[in-house]
Formats: structure tokens, sequence, C-alpha cells
């Protein structure tokens, strides 16, 4: 594989000039484009002033854009000098006339003290937490600042909000809301990761900003040590942008379910018992008509004794972890506008089996809050559901 390499950039030194990085200051004044074909993590610490950063793995789709004239003078630049020489032997190759490379790249660039932009990537905490992230071409920088922008609200910080709150929080959403009227008990301990031994008795939602802030002090965590009630839900839910069902009830599900519908909020849900967990995105606030509300799935609520909640039925340890770190997955994916969501889908899991299923799930032509053209009537009737449960 090293002499493939070798031949290959012994091929492009054949009709790609090298140049020192001094030179490229001076035909950079002159009027030549240097283009910076390190990745966005890469480049994100720094770039040549007056360079324009464009991946190589972009490289030929982009350059029509960069640069329409295959007359005008090009000078590419990497790390140390190597993929510049292949990026630019593939644009002699698509009709580009005036092609150099810069021998020794940015590091060279950076040891004789030429100009560098600092403002390319953010600070290098930023860099350097979410390097990963920045690797990837569906995230990238921009992807990145989008996130820091996004906000998530968490209903229930306890079995499913504690994986969904801690990888939130480590990808960098920038706001991440917990709702939760309770305490951390010693039984919560054995699947609420959040928690620990330590902050027994302490406000679930102060427990879990303390973890959330222990891994990324950069995210900003709001604090709800609230019940969700048909009186407050819309003005919690307003200023988020994506919503996470970690409930262990009905009533508060239902409650989520219609105010999304109301607001226009996806709603990622899911749920655990015993070892059998569901995940699913319910997005029909947007997409009315063609995405299904919770109410597709469950018209009406169970009698509560045919519906017993964990501390009841009892539940795996695990099992919260697993489909709670599946809801940020599709949270994050939402943010990003990537990958394709389980919107009418619903994902069910079986721990003893080890397998997972797929449901499809249309929306309800007939649901009583969804329906195209419904009138809702209010949530009159789920607060009284919510006091009775």
């Amino acid at each position: 594989m090293i002499d493939v390499r070798d031949k290959a950039l012994e091929a492009a030194r054949q009709c790609i000039a090298e140049i020192a990085p001094a030179d490229a200051v001076q035909r950079l004044a002159g009027g030549a484009l240097l283009l910076d074909v390190r990745d966005d993590g890469e480049r994100a610490g720094g770039m040549p002033s007056g360079a324009i950063g464009v991946s190589r793995s972009f490289l030929e789709l982009r350059i029509g854009a960069i640069a329409p004239d295959p007359g005008i003078p090009l000078m590419l630049i990497c790390s140390g000098g190597a993929r510049s020489l292949l990026a630019g032997r593939s644009l002699v190759e698509l009709g580009y006339r005036q092609v150099c490379s810069i021998a020794g790249g940015f590091d060279r660039w950076k040891a004789e003290g030429l100009p560098v932009d600092r403002d390319a990537g953010g600070d290098p905490d930023w860099v350097e937490r979410y390097s990963r992230h920045l690797r990837l071409p569906e995230v990238g920088e921009a992807g990145q600042h989008r996130l820091s922008q996004a906000s998530v609200l968490l209903v229930g910080a306890g079995g499913l909000g504690s994986p969904a709150g801690l990888y939130l929080g480590a990808a960098g959403v920038g706001r991440i809301g917990l709702v939760d009227d309770d305490r951390v008990e010693r039984s919560n301990l054995q699947r609420q990761v959040l928690h620990a031994d330590a902050r027994v008795g302490m406000p679930k939602v102060d427990s879990a900003r303390a973890a959330i802030h222990a891994l990324n002090p950069r995210v900003r965590v709001e604090t709800h040590p609230l019940r969700l009630t048909a009186d407050n839900v819309e003005s919690l839910l307003l200023p988020y942008d994506v919503i996470i069902d970690g409930a262990d009830n009905f009533a508060t599900r239902y409650l989520l379910s219609d105010a999304c519908v109301q607001l226009g909020k996806p709603l990622v849900y899911g749920a655990v018992q015993r070892f059998d967990g569901q995940l699913g995105v319910f997005d029909a606030g947007r997409r009315r008509g063609s995405s299904p509300c919770y109410r597709c799935l469950f018209p009406h609520p169970p009698p509560p004794d045919a519906a017993p909640n964990c501390a009841e039925a009892g539940v795996l340890g695990v099992l919260p972890g697993v489909i709670g770190l599946l809801q940020a997955t599709e949270a994050l994916k939402l943010l990003l506008g990537i990958g394709d969501v389980l919107d009418g889908r619903l994902l069910g899991f079986d721990a003893l089996a080890m397998r997972f299923r797929e449901s499809r799930l249309r929306p309800d032509p007939d649901c009583a809050v969804c329906a195209p053209g419904r009138q809702f009537g209010g949530y009159q009737d789920i607060a009284q559901l919510c006091a009775s449960m």
C-alpha cells in the first residue's frame, strides 16, 4: 500500500510544481487562489490567511463554483504537502492549467511564521473536544456549530433521560432542558446513570445538571423541577427544537404528544419495561397527514392496572441505556438534518433475544389530535388524566 502511494506522489510531482510557503504569499497577493484541502477538523485550528477551505474529499465537487475559470492560478495546501500534490493532479486532469502545491504544507507555513487566520473554527478546546465530529463530512464545522445553537428538552431525568442527556451534552448540543420533579433514590442507580450514590436525596434535575456539566462545561443546562401539566406544557416545550420523551407514565406521554402536535415540535419517543423497549419519532406537528403522532399508535390510554410501570414490573438496568442512547441518536439526526429518522417507523428491541424489529406506523386519518383539519379540543381531559394517575 505504501508503494502505491509513493508511486502516486511521484506521478503527481511530474505534473505539479511545488513552491515554498513564502512564494505562495506573494502569489496570493497577485490574485492566485489558495485552497486548504485539509478536513474541517484540521482547518478548525487555523488556516493560512486568505485561504479557501475545501476538504479534499469534496474538492472535485466544489471546484467549479470556487474557480469557474480553468486558467486561474491555484495553490493547494494540506498538512505536510502530500494530499495537496494528489489533489493538484486531480485538478489537472479536470482541465485546470495553473496548479501548484505548497511544499511542507501548513506545518511549514506555521514554522515560517506566515499569517494564520485563527478564526477558522473556534477555540482550541472546541476543536479538540469535537474533533471526531469535525472529521465527519455529515457534521463538520458547520454541523457542530449548528448543534451548539440547538436545544433539546428532556422530559424525565431517569433511565431514558440519563443516556440521552449525557450523549447530547457530550455531542455539544448548546442548550439542554431537564423536566423532572423527583429526587434521586438509591433504587434509581441501577439504571439512571446520570446520578450517583453521593447525590441520593438531591433533586434529579440538579444531579443531572452536575453530571452533564462535569462531562461538558460548554453546555447550558436548564432545570425545571416540576411535573408536566396541561397548564405548563406549552410554555415548557416552546423554547426547544426537539423534545425527548423520557417519561414513565401514559398521562405525560399523551400530554407531550398533543403539545408537540400543536407547537410543531418533533417528539422522540422511547419506552422500556422488563426486557423490552420501543423507540420512534413523531413529527405530526410539522408533517400533519404524513407523519403519525403518539395517539396514532395508542389512541386511548390503557387502564393503570393494565400497564404497570418499571417500579412495579421491573426493568433490566441496561435496557434504558440502549433506548435512551438511540433517542439521543435520533435527536442529533433531527438537529443536523442528516440520515433517515424513525418517522413513521417503530423500532422494538428484545434484550433477551438481542433482536431489533421494525414496524411501519402510518398516521391515523381519524386521529383525534393530528388528523388534517382536526380542531384541537384542548388539554382539559389530559389534565384530568394526569391528576388521576
